[in-house]
């Protein structure tokens, strides 16, 4: 599927091709991020932070908050309910090197809206238009403002027209793009994702940046969106977890060039290896393979013996477990399974927000 030769600006930064890595707590690491950028992402989103974190500080922030040379431009996410405290941690995000501040307004966690963050926020435009021109006063002129919505709260016509009003808003107060969710915050990730309200929303958008998300678990997923939405761009999150495969084959499609093929038993196998080096040197070799167990589930989605593969990563214990799991099924190199779908749902529903309670 060839697409026409648009390139994706967000602001000043030139983004270029556009199908770029969304952020998702817990798991949008700098381990996640740099290996989506050599697989061809050409733009990654931290993991969301809470506010009140970024001013609190800390060890856990630290690592959060140190985006590599090699990511460049990469943005970071910020989540909370106290407009007061936006501003400070968006300026606390920009002199930490990130080249983008990005206003989570999606979340559709029970706990975080319990805590009226993330979607609760579509339901008090007054508030949530407060935000971004804190954060806008905040960060330097270069630095742009996005925000991540839903659809809404639910799909009353309440909840559409504040949608509205945050989307104008949002921009008429200098944001430079929105990534918008096709489904409602009470959807929560149940149900399809709605293209046509995407498509009305570019439409009502004109000129001004839009990126879609929801339901892209394919390279062609991604293409779709585009096509036909007319978005500007689209965010892969969960589709991107264990299959940074996602944005190469997305640009091959989008060349013109036929479906690559999977990637073969051994390729898999380099690209777990450098995954689980980098994340052993973000997390230390203690905590590294806990952290890394997620994402060996997923990426055994792409292998022919993906149940058993699945069922030896979620065993798995410490770096000797880790390397056992390479050694028995990644040692023979073979064709890799048909291109993966989204087949552990339920562990990823919340990826998006999880850790950001």
């Amino acid at each position: 599927m060839v697409i026409d030769n648009r390139l994706l600006t967000i602001g000043p930064l030139a983004i270029g091709f556009p199908v770029v890595q969304a952020a998702l707590s817990g798991y949008s690491d700098r381990a996640m991020r740099v290996i989506a950028r050599r697989l061809g992402a050409p733009y990654t989103l931290c993991e969301v932070v809470l506010d009140k974190l970024v001013l609190q500080g800390g060890k856990r922030l630290r690592r959060m908050m140190h985006p590599g040379d090699d990511e460049h431009p990469v943005g970071g996410q910020l989540m909370g309910s106290d407009p007061a405290e936006f501003g400070p941690a968006a300026a606390e995000m920009a002199a930490a090197g990130f080249d983008c501040i990005d206003i989570n307004f999606g979340c559709p966690v029970k706990k975080v809206l319990g805590r009226c963050r993330g979607g609760f926020l579509l339901s008090e435009p007054r508030t949530a238009l407060e935000i971004v021109s804190r954060v806008r006063d905040a960060v330097p002129p270069h630095v742009p403002v996005t925000v991540k919505m839903r659809r809404g709260t639910d799909d009353s016509a309440l909840s559409r027209d504040r949608f509205f009003e945050i989307f104008d808003g949002a921009f008429d107060r200098g944001v430079a793009a929105a990534t918008v969710h096709g489904r409602t915050v009470a959807q929560r990730y149940e149900g399809p994702s709605n293209w046509d309200f995407l498509r009305e929303v570019k439409s009502h958008a004109r000129d001004r940046t839009v990126l879609g998300s929801g339901d892209l678990f394919t390279a062609r997923d991604c293409l779709e969106m585009i096509a036909q939405t007319g978005v500007d761009g689209v965010t892969a999150a969960r589709g991107a977890i264990g299959n940074p495969w996602i944005f190469a084959h997305a640009r091959a499609l989008a060349a013109g060039h036929p479906q690559p093929d999977a990637p073969t038993i051994h390729e898999q196998r380099d690209v777990i290896d450098e995954h689980y080096r980098l994340a052993e040197e973000l997390y230390g070799a203690l905590r590294c393979s806990r952290q890394m167990r997620k994402f060996g589930i997923r990426y055994s989605q792409w292998h022919p013996d993906s149940r058993d593969v699945r069922e030896a990563f979620i065993s798995l214990r410490d770096a000797n477990d880790w390397r056992a799991v390479l050694d028995r099924f990644y040692r023979i190199d073979g064709a890799g399974s048909a291109e993966p779908l989204c087949a552990d749902g339920v562990a990823a529903a919340s990826a998006e927000c999880l850790d950001a309670v």
